[in-house]
């Protein structure tokens, strides 16, 4: 390759592959896309771990790409912040990825892919990552967990407005009876334990009009509305569904916030460093720094 093409190729690297990214369509299927904060000395050092930050029902990946992106820089993480559009399939679904899957989408598998992909783009090991996610985000964070715990290294449950508590007596999404037969995938509650888990809430975040679920609605079933009237109850009843399965929980509970996921970010931020610097204990790398 001439010389000026190899320049041009690396100043393109440079420009959309580091700090804060370009969007990327998934090679799996281009319907979905990602973008990333990838620290300036990649590859410079010890090798980054990976964070992945889920949107909510707004979407605003690229929000929290940037409110990660300090965290990232400091710790030494790279943030992937993937996109799960509405309508994917043209039916004005706002919600499919919330339950983990819409139809034919598997949205775990999606996002495991797109993990993958990065994994080879930054020649990372992605055997394990971080998942948080609020509102929406929340939903798939702790779906995911039930469903994966042996690919992540903590889970930061943020907000949900509806649960799946382990509870085999009713099915998906309320309870875990046929996780099997729907999924493929027994519950793995031993490596549920082996997770670090956060779950995050605002004490002010007591709208219900957005989840509530009502007979006729896409996501009604019998219990839907069980686990509590808002965020907090519905929340605390998922702690206590893990913690009688011997799952350890972190729950923050943090006063005067409304439904805002920014602003519990550096809660989150504070979790994620503890459970990075036990982590990097374990494997005698350098303890964690935080941002100045």
């Amino acid at each position: 390759m001439p010389t000026d093409q190899v320049r041009q190729e690396e100043l393109g690297r440079q420009i959309y592959d580091r700090g804060r990214t370009t969007i990327f369509a998934s090679k799996r299927d281009p319907r979905f896309s990602y973008c990333l904060y990838v620290p300036p000395d990649l590859g410079r050092g010890n090798a980054p771990d990976l964070v992945v930050a889920m949107h909510g029902t707004g979407r605003a990946f690229m929000t929290y790409r940037d409110a990660f992106a300090e965290f990232g820089r400091w710790n030494n993480c790279i943030i992937l912040c993937p996109l799960f559009p509405v309508s994917v399939r043209g039916d004005g679904n706002r919600d499919g990825f919330k339950y983990m899957q819409e139809a034919e989408i598997r949205y775990d598998d999606i996002l495991l892919s797109i993990v993958e992909e990065v994994g080879e783009r930054y020649g990372l090991d992605v055997t394990r990552f971080a998942l948080f996610g609020f509102s929406g985000g929340g939903h798939f964070t702790h779906r995911f967990l039930i469903l994966h715990p042996d690919r992540l290294w903590a889970a930061s449950i943020g907000a949900p407005g509806s649960v799946t508590l382990l509870d085999p007596t009713r099915d998906w999404w309320v309870g875990v009876r046929n996780v099997k037969e729907r999924f493929g995938i027994t519950v793995d509650v031993a490596a549920m334990q082996r997770v670090p888990v956060q779950m995050i809430v605002g004490a002010a975040d007591l709208e219900t009009w957005e989840i509530t679920h009502r007979e006729g609605s896409p996501h009604w079933m019998s219990g839907a509305n069980d686990a509590g009237h808002t965020r907090p109850e519905r929340l605390d009843s998922l702690r206590r569904s893990f913690e009688a399965s011997g799952i350890r929980v972190r729950f923050d509970l943090v006063p005067n916030v409304p439904h805002d996921g920014k602003r519990v970010v550096p809660q989150v931020q504070d979790f994620l460093a503890g459970v990075l610097k036990d982590r990097r204990s374990a494997r005698t790398e350098p303890s964690v720094i935080q941002a100045p």
